[in-house]
């Protein structure tokens, strides 16, 4: 497209942007590139030379001018297009589709939220907004417990301060799941063709949508307080929750309360939303320096061990104290708190006909030696939770990255708050018995092995290294991880025993051990995850960590 045709692009996208804040930006860009400024150009190459494209984890991008932005130009078309979706999805001409929107307290959270509910009404859906910004599970719930046909969250989790998104999910067969494939590239479809027919100013709105009232939120917290109520005996338990300036704490506090759990010491500076994360350089527990409040308090309160949510709180962290850990604190690994999770619900379901556990195929193999040991069925799927939830016959499901499913009945969908006072329950029972959650991570190890797991995160700026990274290994499969023989070499490109397909790569390693690289789905990354099983928790850590400087090694020579 010449320069010309750029501008010509970008002035079209300018008049029908509802929005002041963006309007302003784009047409001093449009200026100073209609002048020359070759910065300014190539600012609007970046923002218009493609859009941001909706997947299975819907739309998730910079906020901005421009089609590959996030603003209330793309919500429209996305609303629009999702709208006809689900006109065309419905089985009667009589039906009226329905569909819940939540918000969280990120910027334009709520604006995007609104111009949804009022889109989809102007289509003829019957459009239900959630009564104030809340976590990403109450909406999940809410899909389910209103029976909706969809439900939409306007989030970006755990990205940067920057970042928002639009996370889709779909009732009635789906069972409020998030979407996959085929409804992905329909759904898609539907959104080109708003995008394409130009203004989104004349597409027929409404104000005739509803707010749902509290009684949603108040089963919401019914439901998952009734996860694991408090056993009597550990009102003295003292432990920190942080929400990372997120919406997690009130209704958090709410379910702790009517679970009967003691109130923990909040790290305060980070309880409220905050859109801009003052106190943190990246609003995710799995960052460095992210929970470096959370440890602070800790120390000063002489805690048991710290519980953090993300901001959208559908992710749990935790963290124990530990002598030989810088500042006394470690976070346990999404593998160490899954594994104890689904420990838990294995005792819970153990040998129930067709009840199974489902874990991603990057997330520690130790979920089905547990499967198997209480005689249960197990599942590997595809990263995200729009697969793990439609694992057959599944009581407990999660991911490394801090996901876990603990209640399918009625949320089917990771939930941090739920996984939190399943966690809570965990740390109860075991204190009643004395023995803290690093005594229960011992147990657990003497009763299956013991798993360790590590991960080697890439961060480019360029999505091609991501590319020829991964063609590369595809080309020349490596032979050994340092001194580790690869078995087998596996490419999940096509898919196959019953894995749908996906950009992974998969190496077992002849003593056991496993590694497994993938593009990350929501960020500019390359992940590699490693995993290790021995006689106790220090050699199999040391095999995780020979591995990563094996892993390290190989990317700079491929690099």
């Amino acid at each position: 497209m010449s320069a010309a045709e750029r501008l010509g692009q970008a002035r079209a996208w300018l008049r029908q942007d509802p929005d002041a804040e963006t309007r302003d930006e784009l047409a001093g860009i449009i200026t100073r590139a209609a002048a020359g400024d070759t910065l300014a150009a190539a600012d609007l190459e970046d923002r218009f030379s493609t859009r941001l494209a909706f997947g299975t984890a819907g739309l998730r991008g910079a906020l901005g001018a421009g089609s590959n932005r996030m603003n209330r130009v793309l919500i429209a078309q996305a609303a629009a297009g999702f709208a006809g979706y689900l006109l065309q999805r419905s089985r009667s001409d009589d039906a009226r589709p329905t569909v819940v929107i939540g918000y969280d307290g990120r910027r334009n959270s709520r604006r995007f939220a609104v111009d949804s509910a009022e889109l989809f009404a102007g289509a003829g859906l019957r459009a239900i907004l959630l009564p104030r910004l809340l976590p990403t599970p109450v909406l999940a719930f809410a899909v389910r417990h209103l029976g909706a046909d969809a439900g939409v969250m306007v989030t970006a989790s755990h990205n940067p301060p920057n970042d928002n998104g639009y996370k889709v999910y779909l009732g009635g067969s789906d069972a409020g799941s998030q979407i996959v494939s085929p409804a992905d590239a329909e759904i898609a479809a539907h959104i080109q063709r708003v995008a394409d027919a130009g203004d989104v100013g004349l597409l027929p709105r409404s104000d005739a949508y509803e707010v749902a009232g509290e009684d949603v939120v108040d089963a919401y917290v019914a439901a998952t307080a009734a996860v694991a109520h408090a056993p009597f005996g550990v009102q003295e338990m003292r432990w920190v929750y942080t929400a990372m300036h997120g919406v997690g704490w009130e209704t958090f506090s709410r379910v702790v309360k009517a679970a009967g759990y003691p109130a923990p010491r909040v790290v305060d500076e980070q309880r409220d939303p905050d859109p801009t994360f003052r106190t943190v350089s990246f609003p995710n527990p799995e960052e460095p320096g992210a929970m470096d409040l959370s440890f602070a308090r800790a120390r000063a309160v002489d805690a048991e061990f710290i519980i953090a949510n993300d901001p959208d709180a559908d992710r749990l962290a935790v963290a124990i104290p530990d002598e030989g850990a810088e500042g006394g604190w470690r976070r346990l690994t999404g593998n160490e708190v899954g594994l104890l999770l689904g420990w838990r619900a294995a005792k819970a379901a153990q040998s129930a006909p067709g009840a199974s556990l489902a874990c991603s195929l990057v997330s520690s193999p130790g979920l089905g030696a547990i499967a198997e040991a209480y005689g249960l069925d197990f599942h590997e799927t595809l990263t995200g939770f729009k697969w793990i939830s439609r694992a057959p016959g599944m009581v407990f499901g999660f991911e490394e990255a801090l996901g876990y499913l603990v209640n399918p009945g009625t949320v089917r969908d990771k939930d941090g708050i739920s996984a939190a006072v399943a966690l809570l329950g965990l740390a109860a029972d075991a204190r009643v018995r004395g023995v803290t959650i690093a005594g229960l991570l011992e147990e657990l190890g003497s009763e299956i092995g013991h798993f360790a797991s590590g991960q080697v995160s890439v961060r480019v700026d360029d999505l091609s290294i991501i590319a020829n990274t991964m063609t590369s290994l595809r080309a020349q499969p490596p032979a050994s991880f340092g001194t580790r023989a690869v078995a087998t070499a596996e490419d999940l490109a096509r898919g196959g025993a019953g894995v749908p397909a996906g950009d992974v790569l998969r190496y077992r390693l002849a003593d056991g051990s496993r590694v497994v690289v993938r593009p990350s789905g929501t960020e500019p990354k390359l992940k590699i995850y490693i995993d290790a099983k021995a006689g106790s928790a220090s050699d199999a850590a040391a095999a995780v960590a020979e591995l990563e400087a094996a892993v390290r090694e190989l990317l700079a020579e491929r690099g």
